[in-house]
């Protein structure tokens, strides 16, 4: 819908980041397979060619979509809560910071969440997730070598675990209803489990 400035029209931003948006709608309402670049140019409200001059293709939509989603998370692991403390401590703020990325970009994670590696970028993205995780079970390792954590914690499996708690989120959270606090309760629920201590029992 155009509207009306100082008596001229100005029509909506069609730039690459809007026109981005607009597919991973599309991606989620229809399933990325499924989706056309007539759905996609439809949806925006422009021809194909113009939508050509961003992107060029649709899968070059869903690898934007899947690069800003492992770009988050990613940018977790770098931040000083993830590289400083004990394992635990940075275990505890990794899972923090991944419930962050997925209420702030749910919708280009939920997609990162789908994808079964049917495309190269779907395997790509694949393939860093699992890099993610490693990173994430090295840590749980570190933690168990420290008695921070059980010793009969399986690595490998307790950092899928815990990603798969996380990842749970996006099939009921809403970014405009979720409490701004659920990054802790998603941690400590993983740290602390839901039962009270026993001293409060």
């Amino acid at each position: 819908m155009s509207t009306q400035t100082g008596g001229r029209v100005r029509r909506p931003s069609h730039g690459p980041g809007s026109l981005l948006e607009v597919a991973v709608r599309e991606f989620l309402t229809r399933g990325y397979d499924a989706t056309s670049m007539e759905d996609l140019s439809r949806a925006a409200g422009i021809t194909k060619s113009s939508f050509y001059h961003h992107f060029s293709g649709k899968e070059a939509l869903l690898r934007a979509a899947l690069e800003r989603a492992l770009d988050g998370l990613f940018a977790v692991l770098e931040e000083e809560g993830s590289r400083s403390g004990t394992p635990l401590q940075r275990l505890q703020h990794i899972v923090r910071g991944q419930v962050a990325v997925l209420v702030a970009e749910l919708p280009y994670v939920t997609v990162l969440l789908r994808v079964r590696g049917n495309t190269e970028s779907e395997r790509w993205a694949l393939e860093r997730r699992r890099e993610f995780d490693a990173r994430v079970a090295a840590i749980v390792q570190e933690a168990v070598d420290a008695g921070e954590l059980r010793n009969e914690v399986e690595p490998a499996v307790a950092a899928r675990l815990l990603s798969g708690l996380v990842n749970s989120v996006v099939e009921w959270v809403r970014p405009d209803r979720g409490p701004d606090h659920l990054p802790e309760l998603v941690a400590r629920a993983a740290f602390e489990g839901i039962l009270p201590a026993a001293h409060d029992r």
